[in-house]
């Protein structure tokens, strides 16, 4: 018995739920209504200790409109998105309406068709410096979706933001309900549908570095690896702040992530120093005049991992029908 071909909706969800996400905790569902789709804010799957005001969930949500967006762009459909768009509704993140058909620009497909390769690296790359050319090329991902991106080792700050990531993991470990919170998340077997599976977690180093690999996901049984030793670090940022600013940092993060994976390189995220309060001010202080920061991310060659698994379509959409209007 045959099946009916994925519609360009079908293609566009699939792509969304392949954003990236703290602990791979998915807080995001979606409804379609005609020709529009909603994307919510999941508040039961937003980490309660590291996350209690949702800025990395919202960041999360922006990554997987961007997904929508960019597949369907690639399949020939013009769009206008909305964040945020109702006051009285916090948690709806954006709404993307169809408006048209338009040409499918080959940058757009060359970036839909990286949604399905794009994953969290966490493993040692290599002592590989990243071209100028690409590193252009990622700040223009970023200003293409109205936020930038900020190369650490340029401006003078990579040894200050690196021992925010220190102080913050050393915080963390202390942190009784933090740490209960990421193993609840991490080292989840590979068929697990969402957290951190612990094939896609990386060895520990054979020695603490510049920047410090996340504990929750480190494989004790893997051999000691040494990691390169001054990773390529960059922040996402925006002029502005808040949540409308989270979404679209979200939107930018992610479009410079498929840039990345479509330029052959991987990437992984320092997370550790928005997650505590007192380092999350410090990043503030370290960036003012340039925007906020939303994100630090570590870019660089590496190996090829494993994809890790996402929840199912079905499981995080709704199809909303619009009441009939009955004519008088």
């Amino acid at each position: 018995m045959s099946r009916p071909l994925p519609t360009v909706f079908d293609q566009a969800l699939a792509a969304a739920v392949r954003a990236p996400s703290p602990h791979n905790t998915q807080p995001w569902r979606f409804v379609v209504e005609g020709d529009v789709i909603e994307v919510w804010l999941d508040r039961e799957r937003v980490l309660p200790i590291a996350d209690a005001h949702g800025r990395e969930a919202r960041l999360a949500c922006g990554a997987a409109a961007f997904n929508l967006v960019i597949s369907l762009r690639s399949n020939g459909l013009a769009v206008v998105v909305r964040m945020l768009p109702d006051p009285a509704e916090p948690d709806l993140v954006a709404v993307i309406r169809l408006d048209g058909n338009q040409k499918a620009l080959r940058a757009e497909r060359q970036l839909a068709e990286a949604v399905f390769r794009r994953h969290t690296n966490r493993r040692p790359f290599l002592d590989k410096d990243v071209p100028p050319v690409v590193r252009a090329a990622l700040k223009s991902a970023a200003l293409q979706e109205g936020g930038q991106v900020e190369y650490l080792d340029a401006s003078g700050r990579y040894s200050t933001v690196a021992s925010l990531v220190r102080q913050a993991e050393a915080l963390q470990a202390g942190d009784s309900a933090f740490q209960a919170e990421a193993a609840f998340w991490t080292h989840r077997p590979p068929e697990s549908p969402d957290g951190v599976p612990k094939v896609a977690a990386g060895p520990p180093p054979d020695h603490h570095g510049v920047v410090t690999l996340r504990a929750s996901h480190e494989d004790e049984d893997l051999p000691v690896r040494e990691y390169e030793q001054e990773p390529l670090l960059a922040a996402v940022l925006t002029r502005d702040r808040g949540p409308h600013a989270e979404v679209r940092a979200g939107m930018a993060m992610q479009r410079v992530l498929l840039t990345a994976t479509a330029e052959g390189l991987a990437a992984s995220f320092l997370s550790q120093p928005f997650e505590t309060a007192w380092t999350r001010e410090s990043l503030d202080h370290i960036f003012t005049g340039l925007g906020q920061p939303h994100t630090l991310l570590r870019i660089g060659y590496g190996y090829p991992t494993r994809l890790t698994a996402r929840r199912a379509v079905t499981d995080v959409l709704t199809h909303r029908t619009a009441p009939d209007v009955t004519a008088n």
